[in-house]
């Protein structure tokens, strides 16, 4: 959850003479990577909530964490190499204090070594015939699995590896052509007409191989452009997270990007660009935007050459990563960028675009008109507590919400679904200025930062737009911002809280810190997002690691996994503060609507077809093993697919819900092919959607006010 502060006003609170690190610019890349580490370091330890000791302990929680992010699943580096590594595990604290590099350098020169060599291994395992009759196992579970003893098991590894993934190619041109086969039509079902080719086993394990192949040439083709600097990210938030997993440290092209994704709109020409064999391709195009303006820019046009600016020299991209050619695209707007495309007739063409502002839809709140039998309700999503602080007329949650919501009362709803699923948080104020919209005045939060100082954050709008039937639906991602207006609305008993049994449990703040800001220089050296407070509930309760309790709890297919704060080793404890004064409203009996909820979701069978795929799909990702010989792992396949029929009308089922949507929506849909697509898709899963089924179903036994 993050309050978007500036830091420099936040600073200005704080006693910081001791950050200052005067320097004159960095003569190269290594100084400047000393001075981020040494900077980062007095934030961490002088400005985090909870700081750590900077010690050997500390040092060894670090060593673990780096190369569970470095080398997750065991694949690259040696046991030798392990061994070279574990000399510096105490070191990595002094390593901080004083900016060396040391042990960064030698791993990431490690790694690229041994991805060169990989790369090699892969080839001469490609080269030969690759028998599949083979009696091996994969080991699955990382947690089972140690370093390769030397370059021979580094090759077998490969070579499982490799089998694994050819197996999965094969089966998955099993299922397709399982698939076409039942879906053909009826009428053509004795005739060749039309009729798909089937491989032959041969030929679809050559083909799996050559699909595998090229997948892995790419992969290290794109590790290859990735530049070491790169990896400096990686190494400091092997730091960073120890603190607590949300305290991170953020590239300059990290920030831009997380800012970017936070105010929900970029400066560019609204086109996706896709990297495949080797190259750069124009993918989906934005309606509206620069891209689909020209008119000459269509799907597969590859990139040759991108100009940012009329005065500069066009940039080669053959040998470049997506993200490096965004940065080109993306600029300031009103400003012309041009493109060198090679069409799918092998013309070559440039095409100069003005640079606009393109919003990024998928982050904005969405509405639709949800229809039973009788009576109309409104369903609004919100995928994030947006905000743009930077821009007066940027767009944020509140406003987009309240904005719905009236929608809603125009089309004369009975009630309103807001849906948190998957919600990871955003603006704190947002939360606020959200509550507002469905309750009176009062307090939302309470904060409470490093030096036990607390504070309680206010709702002061007396005139709710919407004072109706209001369920918010959850799940185990429902996190932070989310969290705190689920929980309040809750404590005022003004929604009933329906969905996962608890949500994430994320219950700190954090700002953005700009490392630059303590250094005598105009260069960017990146930003640590930091953790300064923990918030808690107005009654009190934090919901660090315990998240917010549903009134109507409803297992899905993710509550039998580890998701949550809880099953984080770095995550800040548990606790609480004294509760604040407010005013508890009763909108409904919650204890009623429990006992009618529970006996009917009790009857729905398709609810409990769920709840059974669920476990069953959590035992198998519990599977530590899977054979490689062929027939063994045919046979397993058919196994699963022998107990997944029973779940196959989870796929069909229907909620008996019908959806409308709104005029201009219908009337977009006529010229947007992607929103039409999107929104197809959305309307396709909720139809689908047991959870709002029986959201709507609670609606319907809560009483309307007025």
């Amino acid at each position: 959850m993050l309050k978007n502060l500036r830091p420099a006003r936040f600073l200005l609170l704080l006693p910081l003479t001791f950050l200052m690190f005067g320097f004159n610019s960095p003569r190269d890349e290594d100084e400047k990577m000393q001075v981020i580490m040494i900077n980062t370091k007095n934030i961490l330890s002088y400005l985090h909530y909870s700081p750590k000791t900077i010690n050997d302990a500390y040092s060894k929680d670090v060593y673990k964490h780096y190369f569970e992010l470095i080398d997750p699943t065991q694949k690259y580096f040696l046991q030798s190499d392990m061994d070279e590594f574990r000399k510096y595990e105490t070191k990595l604290d002094d390593y901080l204090n004083n900016g060396d590099l040391t042990f960064y350098k030698i791993t990431v020169d490690k790694l690229y070594q041994r991805m060169n060599e990989i790369d090699k291994i892969t080839q001469d395992i490609f080269s030969k015939p690759i028998n599949l009759e083979e009696d091996e196992t994969l080991i699955l579970e990382p947690k089972l699995k140690k370093a390769p003893a030397n370059k021979q098991e580094l090759y077998n590894e490969w070579k499982k590896f490799i089998k694994y993934s050819i197996l999965q190619e094969i089966e998955s041109m099993n299922s397709k052509d399982e698939a076409e086969e039942k879906n053909k039509d009826s009428a053509n079902k004795d005739s060749n007409i039309n009729k798909p080719e089937v491989l032959s086993q041969n030929q679809k394990i050559k083909k799996a191989t050559e699909n595998v192949k090229d997948f892995l040439e790419e992969k290290f083709k794109r590790f290859n452009k990735r530049k070491k600097m790169d990896w400096f990210s990686l190494y400091m938030n092997s730091y960073a997270h120890v603190f607590d997993p949300h305290t991170t440290y953020y590239s300059p092209q990290g920030k831009e990007d997380y800012d970017s994704d936070f105010k929900g709109k970029i400066i560019g020409i609204g086109a996706m660009i896709q990297e495949k064999k080797g190259g750069l391709y124009i993918s989906t195009l934005t309606v509206g935007a620069p891209a689909w303006k020209s008119k000459q820019l269509t799907e597969c046009d590859k990139i040759l050459k991108i100009k940012s600016n009329p005065n500069d020299d066009a940039v080669n991209i053959i040998e470049m990563l997506s993200s490096e050619a965004v940065r080109l695209i993306r600029g300031e707007k009103g400003t012309a960028v041009t493109l060198t495309v090679q069409k799918k007739d092998g013309t070559i063409k440039d095409v100069t675009m003005i640079r606009e502002e393109i919003a990024i839809e998928d982050t904005f709140a969405k509405s639709i008109i949800v229809n039973t039998s009788d009576k109309k309700y409104g369903l609004i999503n919100l995928p994030k507590f947006n905000a743009d602080f930077e821009d007066k007329d940027g767009r944020n949650a509140s406003d987009d919400i309240k904005n719905e919501i009236i929608k809603l009362k125009e089309q004369n709803i009975q009630g309103i679904v807001l849906d948190l699923r998957d919600n990871s948080g955003g603006s704190l104020t947002e939360v606020g200025d959200i509550l507002g919209l469905f309750a009176n005045a009062g307090p939302y939060v309470q904060v409470k930062d490093g030096n036990g100082k607390i504070t309680t954050l206010k709702n002061k709008n007396e005139t709710p737009v919407w004072s109706g039937p209001l369920v918010i639906l959850q799940n185990e991602f429902s996190a932070s911002a989310a969290e705190i207006l689920s929980g309040v609305m809750q404590d005022y008993g003004r929604a009933v809280i329906m969905g996962s049994p608890v949500s994430y449990g994320k219950g700190t703040v954090q700002v953005f810190v700009d490392l630059n800001k303590f250094l005598n220089t105009q260069e960017d050296f990146g930003a640590i997002k930091l953790t300064i407070q923990k918030y808690y509930r107005i009654t009190g309760e934090s919901t660090q690691r315990k998240g917010v309790t549903s009134d109507i709890p409803m297992k899905d297919i993710l509550s039998y996994a580890e998701i949550g704060e809880k099953y984080d080793d770095f995550a800040l404890a548990w606790d609480r503060i004294p509760g604040t004064s407010f005013n508890k409203q009763n909108f409904f009996d919650v204890q009623a609507l429990q006992k009618v909820s529970t006996e009917r979701i009790a009857k729905n069978s398709n609810y409990q077809l769920l709840l059974e795929y669920a476990q069953w799909r959590e035992n198998l990702d519990k599977e530590k093993t899977v054979p490689l010989n062929i027939q063994k792992f045919n046979d397993l396949m058919k196994q699963r697919k022998i107990q997944t029929e029973k779940f196959k009308a989870l796929n069909t089922l229907e909620s008996g819900l019908k959806f409308t949507m709104y005029p201009k929506d219908i009337e977009r849909e006529k010229s947007d092919a992607a929103f039409k697509n999107k929104s197809e898709i959305w309307v396709k899963n909720l139809q689908r959607d047991l959870y709002l089924q029986e959201a709507i179903n609670i609606i319907g036994d809560l009483k309307s006010r007025s």
